[in-house]
């Protein structure tokens, strides 16, 4: 169940909000120097940096590029090497991926997170949110664990609630080994970020949902349709479910 509150924004800020969206699946190393640029030559307006930057931080958006670091801290910090650098995924439940995108609607904004099988690109749990909470996250990769049992690893980005110490201990106490992305390294989990590029045109965008009860029912029809009867040129024509289920080999 979805219980959606209108969040607090002008309906002009909600439609910024949606370019931001669109412009960072095109540019995802654009700061908000140059995404009020691409903003102001979009719509025409004199939109200030200062704007643009808190919305992209209510958003959960912030620019992709390499930063200088010598190490990355583990335990303590709530910070874990990446672990999939020259890995051989060969096999459902060997990897899963997760993240958090921000979804537009017709009036207003929510958060979907997904967790996917690696291999097999299934998507095995999501749950919509108004806010960037753990608690949500959670909830999600709970249902996943029950369903389908654990993975070796879990990949996730370094956002604060997959630092989060609920987060750690729930994968920790299922013996699932933890890998998160290099800080600015959104290739690190190319999985899913092809995911959110696919649902927001295939679907989001197009649909432009009126409301939180729509958006769920939406997603819900757009994700069985995925899982089940959408060829993946990547799987070989295969859907998700053929390779999760190993129905079908990925061909070569």
């Amino acid at each position: 169940m979805v219980y959606y509150r209108l969040a607090g924004e002008s309906e002009e800020n909600h439609l910024l909000m949606k370019e931001i969206d669109r412009q960072n699946l095109i540019d995802p190393t654009a700061g908000s120097r140059r995404m009020y640029k691409y903003l102001r030559k979009q719509t025409g307006k004199r939109i200030g940096r200062k704007r643009v930057r808190r919305l992209m931080r209510l958003m959960g958006i912030e620019a992709i590029y390499p930063r200088k670091r010598t190490t990355i801290p583990g335990g303590p910090s709530g910070i874990f090497p990446y672990k999939l650098k020259g890995l051989s995924i060969v096999r459902p439940n060997q990897v899963w991926c997760a993240d958090i995108t921000f979804i537009p609607m017709h009036r207003g904004y929510m958060y979907l997170f997904s967790v996917m099988d690696w291999y097999s690109r299934k998507v095995l749990s999501w749950e919509l949110s108004n806010s960037l909470e753990t608690e949500f996250c959670l909830k999600a990769l709970k249902r996943a664990l029950q369903k389908y049992g654990a993975p070796e690893i879990m990949n996730t980005d370094q956002g604060c609630q997959f630092t989060s110490d609920e987060w750690i201990k729930c994968l920790q106490d299922n013996c699932i080994d933890i890998s998160m992305d290099g800080r600015g390294r959104w290739i690190d989990n190319v999985i899913i970020e092809r995911f959110w590029r696919t649902i927001k045109y295939e679907d989001i965008y197009l649909k432009s949902y009126e409301n939180g009860v729509e958006l769920e029912r939406g997603i819900s029809a757009f994700i069985e349709r995925y899982n089940m009867l959408r060829p993946h040129e990547s799987l070989g024509d295969a859907t998700p479910e053929e390779i999760y289920s190993e129905k079908l080999a990925i061909a070569a």
